[in-house]
């Protein structure tokens, strides 16, 4: 008898434990109804028989779709493929909206998604949903759609667009990579003009400075050549000074050589000209 009680005693202890690890959250119900929610981890106890408690995972999970068609604002098909990533939040909003499975709650999710995508793809142009951020095209309506999961007490948190697919009409392709290829045209246009004024900017100021630093050394070098002519006259005087026999002579062998400075010069002189003084011989 003692074994049974103690056999009794021991389920009726596990029966009235319960745990809950980290990134989970509880529910408990008495009778089917529920009394209360344990979020913190750890060892929690309700009353066996008539207590139940529920665990759920409040981590983030990814929440796979079906991809889902889309008008263009141009009136162009395509199809989207996107996964959501969520959890849930509100523990007692989930259970009284979904009783508690998932399934559920991602089947009742995806519309509320999908419209709101519709919203924003509806008004962008084919091109644009295509070539454009995609983020922003989620961006705009989480807001919206976190209003929508609110009520199912899941809170979303971010969705990623895997694929964008484009209608099999060849015309419509042929449309948009012709729109692509003409816009980075354009900018490819646009770098090259900017390149060609930087050149020719660059060249000027080039030209310029070149014009400026010949001036400046041709100024510097009038300048040097002033300075010497000035300074060798000033030599000539000085010598002239001193010694204006000595001087003369200098001047008449710098004449004598300039005037014979190719060898076949000829010149025709009477032979009592000054020029020759210094040629002719004392003896």
């Amino acid at each position: 008898m003692w074994i049974a009680l103690a056999v009794a005693a021991l389920f009726a202890l596990m029966g009235s434990m319960y745990v809950v690890g980290a990134g989970q959250g509880a529910i408990v119900l008495n009778l089917g109804r529920l009394v209360r929610i344990e979020t913190s981890p750890g060892l929690h106890f309700k009353w066996p028989l008539v207590e139940t408690a529920r665990v759920f995972d409040r981590r983030l999970q990814v929440l796979e779709s079906e991809p889902e068609r889309y008008l263009s604002a141009d009136k162009q098909d395509v199809s989207v493929d996107f996964f959501a990533i969520g959890r849930v939040e509100d523990l007692r909003a989930f259970y009284r909206a979904t009783g508690g499975d998932e399934s559920v709650a991602v089947q009742r999710l995806a519309p509320i998604i999908k419209d709101s995508l519709r919203n924003e793809i509806n008004a962008l142009t084919l091109r644009e949903v295509v070539s454009g951020d995609r983020s922003q095209v989620v961006g705009k309506q989480l807001a919206a759609i976190n209003r929508g999961a609110a009520t199912l007490g899941v809170q979303i948190a971010d969705i990623r667009i895997k694929r964008i697919e484009l209608p099999q009409d060849s015309n419509v392709l042929k449309s948009v990579y012709d729109q692509m290829r003409s816009q980075r045209l354009q900018v490819a246009s646009q770098l090259r003009a900017e390149g060609v004024e930087q050149a020719q900017t660059i060249r000027a100021e080039a030209d310029r400075a070149r014009a400026v630093l010949l001036a400046e050394a041709e100024r510097d070098a009038q300048r040097l050549r002033g300075e010497g002519d000035a300074r060798a006259a000033k030599l000539y005087a000085t010598a002239a000074n001193r010694d204006p026999s000595f001087f003369t002579f200098q001047r008449s062998l710098e004449a004598y050589r300039q005037a014979f400075s190719d060898g076949e010069a000829v010149i025709v002189l009477d032979r009592d000209d000054p020029f020759l003084q210094y040629l002719k011989s004392d003896r």
